[in-house]
């Protein structure tokens, strides 16, 4: 049997195909970004993992983490309803991937040359199609290949924004400040590192086998300037945004996992090409002892100008599983264009072969869906880079459990990550447990594969990241914190340190946090990361506009462009680098978005979309559904009445079903009243228009939006059913639209929440013989208050309106007849 290969829907064959080439610092994944964000669904596939959790914090900062899914082998954020998802190009959902969202871009296109992921890349850029529109970015010596398998006419060749000038050799001494040193082994690396910190004070350190939280933290501490210094390997060459000056080569051998070869000019290209930043210019160099460039190379490297690439890889996808023999042979079916390569040597296939030569596991693959399985176990990343061999004996259990159980056993994977549960070591033997516990959390994230996969998978990623904070501890220590605790030391007894000393912001993180450099900066970066990971639950919004997490205020809303786009005013504790700073803007920004769409959810169901065609026949609806948006739920009745009149039966039915109310006195949406969306509105008219200095504003006591307990606390009745108050006194001057905002009608002095108002209204109607008690006993308030209330409605509103019929025949009774016309 063949497993069905994904392929692209008929709409989306025919959709647009750009191919966006130029060197680095063109603005390519920001174009990208933009256009995605412009259509209602996308899906972005980047080269690496750290890569992908930028752009997603980019995204999510923009519209929400609500709105936007993060995929990649060891992390899976995936809301409810997501229109835009960032992923790894191996982790892409082949299902979206293929016409199931509207753009669709692959980053770093190139990568189909690379000889061991490069057959990926070719698979997305053979199959992979958005509905609407499909981008390749990249290099442009990719284009010829682009014309030649998708007969792309569509190439946009872009400008470097920036100009890139050779230095040529410098010497550790003389090495610009904002410089990043790139070695190609992790030797080099730590040797160099060192080498900076003895003659220059110190040096973040970029290793691929890094995770995403030391990257980050090390990234963070260069940015901010705490160091000047960045010793790389070529991972900062797959899109990472760093402020680079200058980029030093310290070399260029690199071994590829076969052999020990020169870099490539295009690989160099995308390397040094990484200084510079936006408008700003960049060099690049050598490091002593490597000599100068030859000149042709840097005439090259200057203007961009690559050998086109004349190949890429390929491996059939259609996989037939009917037996391990036909998998193989199915694996190595020759390519169908001459321009595409067979993959030589692919780590899952070389583990296929070696599994295959067990006899225990050959007996096993009797059945197609254990063909297929086996093949799943294969792909399991080699993070540790171990021989297949070896890799074997690491993974016949989990096959052989997933076969003989149907899920690994629970006791087998807690034996497995608590053995890697040790914080002693040197930095090779803690970047050695990262890489095994990278696979484990590979693992968890495979959710049928384990019986509870979600706990699987935070135990593997605590790990990962008490490992992590170990680690960026060590690193700081080698290479930097031996000169910051001096310097701190210095402070503590009454030395001055001057403000732009590259260690006076650690030296004010360890006053602040009352430790060690190591223990102090540990907890700020888990405070930070568990911030920045929170889920919505975990911030509180008051109704004073104030952000809160862990009952710290870090920020507050205050006006903005509209009432739905406030601003946001940080109050982050000044001991924050800017590495930390930036992450946090970001996440706050998210969850600013995931409280407007959570406010906005309500009228904003997916059938609505049935009736966002531009077409003048969905206008009225369209027209009262903004009012009710700008309104944050509620809207006067009078001013919406011109569109009720023209709604079709068919949008009567839909506004029922999203708890829309066309009320007498307003136009509210029944969720929105809520507590946890009132509090919304609450804060977003608190940021609109803060009450003056001394003034007290009345309101109705509300919930906060993700705990039970508020920030602030208010002398206000509540009903007795838990809700909102029915009713309440003004104590200010608050205008009728102002009410509205915060889901109350004002009449006079008195403000009805809506709903209660509609109930109020109706059985007004009905003419009671007592309508003061008829009011205490719906709103729950005193006589007085019900008499001022009384007074207040307008007589119109009491009255009760004749029926539909009624006005029918009303409308064809005949009046007088007309003088006959002369």
């Amino acid at each position: 049997m063949q497993r069905p290969h994904h392929t692209a829907a008929t709409q989306a064959d025919s959709a647009k195909i750009v191919a966006l080439l130029g060197p680095t610092n063109t603005g390519k994944t920001h174009r990208a970004i933009e256009r995605m964000l412009e259509l209602e669904s996308g899906m972005i596939g980047l080269p690496l993992r750290l890569l992908a959790r930028e752009v997603y914090d980019r995204v999510s900062a923009r519209v929400g983490e609500q709105m936007v899914a993060l995929i990649t082998g060891e992390e899976k954020r995936v809301p409810a309803r997501p229109r835009y998802w960032i992923c790894t190009v191996e982790a892409m959902p082949l299902d979206l991937a293929s016409g199931g969202v509207d753009f669709l871009a692959i980053d770093e296109i190139q990568l189909i040359a690379h000889r061991e992921r490069g057959h990926v890349f070719t698979d997305r850029l053979l199959h992979a199609r958005g509905r609407v529109e499909t981008w390749f970015l990249g290099s442009d010596t990719v284009a010829t290949l682009l014309r030649e398998q998708l007969g792309c006419s569509e190439i946009r060749r872009l400008p470097r924004l920036s100009q890139l000038r050779y230095t040529g050799q410098a010497s550790v001494r003389t090495l610009p400040r904002r410089s990043a040193v790139v070695a190609f082994s992790m030797q080099q690396v730590y040797s160099l590192a060192d080498l900076i910190r003895v003659r220059r004070g110190g040096a973040a350190v970029v290793l691929g086998a890094l995770s995403p939280r030391v990257r980050n933290a090390q990234v963070a501490m260069y940015q901010a300037g705490e160091v000047d210094f960045l010793v790389a390997t070529d991972a900062i060459g797959m899109g990472l945004n760093l402020d680079l000056d200058h980029v030093a080569l310290a070399s260029q051998l690199k071994f590829d996992g076969q052999e020990q070869r020169e870099l490539e000019l295009a690989e160099l290209g995308q390397i040094v090409g990484r200084a510079g930043r936006y408008l700003r210019d960049g060099s690049f160099g050598t490091l002593s002892p490597l000599p100068d460039l030859p000149s042709h190379v840097v005439q090259q490297l200057e203007s961009h100008s690559f050998p086109r690439q004349r190949h890429a890889y390929y491996r059939n996808s259609q996989l037939d599983f009917s037996a391990l023999s036909a998998l193989r042979a199915s694996l190595l079916l020759p390519p169908p264009h001459p321009a595409l390569r067979s993959v030589p040597n692919a780590d899952d296939l070389a583990l296929l072969n070696a599994f295959s030569q067990r006899a225990d596991v050959a007996a096993l693959c009797d059945s197609e869906e254990r063909v297929a399985l086996l093949w799943d176990v294969c792909r399991i990343p080699n993070y540790e880079k171990r021989l297949p061999e070896h890799q074997v004996e690491q993974l016949v259990p989990v096959f052989q459990q997933l076969v003989q159980r149907g899920r690994i056993a629970p006791e087998y994977l807690h034996a497995q990550l608590r053995k890697l549960a040790r914080d002693d070591g040197d930095i090779d033997v803690l970047l050695a447990r990262l890489a095994a516990v990278r696979t484990w959390l590979y693992v968890s994230h495979q959710s049928a594969w384990t019986e509870q996969p979600r706990t699987w998978q935070e135990r593997a990623r605590a790990l990962e990241d008490q490992l992590s904070d170990t680690l960026h501890a060590r690193l700081l220590m080698r290479f930097v914190s031996n000169r910051a605790a001096a310097v701190s030391g210095n402070a503590a007894g009454g030395g001055q340190v001057s403000e732009h000393h590259p260690f006076a912001k650690l030296a004010t993180l360890s006053a602040v946090w009352g430790a060690g450099p190591e223990t102090q900066l540990t907890e700020q970066a888990r405070w930070v990361e568990r911030l920045v990971q929170a889920g919505f639950a975990d911030f509180v919004l008051s109704e004073r506009a104030e952000i809160a997490f862990e009952g710290q205020r870090i920020a507050r809303l205050k006006a903005g462009a509209s009432l739905l786009a406030p601003n946001i005013l940080f109050t982050l504790p000044e001991a924050l680098d800017k590495g930390a700073r930036t992450r946090i803007e970001r996440r706050v920004h998210a969850h600013v978005k995931d409280v407007l769409s959570f406010l906005l959810a309500p009228i904003c169901p997916p059938e609505r979309a049935a009736f966002s065609d531009s077409s003048d026949a969905a206008a009225a609806l369209r027209g009262l559904l903004y009012q009710l948006e700008q309104g944050l739920g509620s809207t006067r009745r009078d001013a919406v009445a011109p569109q009720i009149k023209l709604l079709t039966a068919a949008e009567h039915s839909a506004l029922r079903s999203w708890g829309v109310q066309l009320g007498r006195a307003s136009v509210f949406v029944q969720d929105m009243l809520q507590p946890e969306r009132l509090r919304v509105r609450e804060a977003l008219c608190h940021a609109w228009s803060p009450p003056a200095a001394g003034q007290r504003r009345s309101s109705p006591q509300l919930h906060s939006v993700g705990q039970a307990q508020a920030l602030d606390q208010r002398d206000s009745a509540t009903a007795s059913d838990g809700q909102p108050s029915h009713s309440f006194q003004l104590q200010s001057a608050w205008d009728k639209q102002t009410c509205l905002w915060r889901g109350y009608v004002a009449f006079g002095a008195a403000a009805v929440r809506c709903d209660s108002a509609e109930r109020l209204l109706v059985e007004l109607q009905k003419t009671p013989q007592d309508e003061v008690a008829l009011v205490q006993r719906l709103l729950g308030c005193d006589a007085t208050f019900a008499k001022a209330l009384l007074r207040a409605i307008p007589k119109h509103l009491r009255t009760a309106r004749p029926s539909t019929r009624k006005r029918r025949r009303r409308k064809r009774r005949p009046g007088p007849s007309a003088p006959a016309s002369s």
